[in-house]
């Protein structure tokens, strides 16, 4: 491994490790990160998150994956995003899914083979991210606006 992509690396699992791992719940082995924490704030918190995520995969694209892994894990973060809208459950979902651990374990798997594989051109990672942030977008408005349904309908 060459030393940028040592640097890139380790700079992406600290980030995956504060996003995913990073508090210890006390009494047990699992871990939570601020994922899913800064996710229970509706709307922005979601949409904060993601483009963490997706730092991830720009970082990804820059260390030569091909379009078939930034593809795999675009849709990590899509489901992710899908699973995360159901109120309440969807938060315990995001506990237990960790998008950007898979990632990471994606990318680490992609430098791990010696084979040299065909890097995804700019473009293309341009057009998943444009997905991806019209979805988490979307779906952020749609909890805004049932937040606001629920609230008129509790004050009438």
């Amino acid at each position: 491994m060459q030393p940028h992509q040592e640097s890139t690396i380790a700079r992406l699992r600290s980030l995956t490790h504060l996003l995913d791992n990073a508090l210890p719940i006390p009494g047990t082995k699992f871990r939570i990160g601020i994922d899913p924490i800064i996710g229970l704030f509706p709307g922005g918190g979601d949409v904060a998150m993601s483009l963490l995520s997706v730092y991830i995969v720009v970082e990804a694209a820059g260390l030569g994956l091909p379009r078939a892994s930034l593809a795999r894990m675009m849709w990590n973060l899509i489901l992710d995003a899908l699973l995360g809208i159901m109120p309440m459950a969807g938060d315990f979902v995001d506990l237990a899914w960790k998008a950007n651990s898979k990632n990471l374990a994606l990318i680490e798997a992609h430098l791990a083979q010696s084979k040299k594989q065909e890097k995804a051109d700019y473009l293309f990672v341009g057009l998943l991210i444009a997905v991806f942030l019209s979805i988490v977008i979307a779906l952020s408005g749609f909890t805004i606006f049932l937040i606001g349904a629920i609230w008129n309908a509790i004050v009438q």
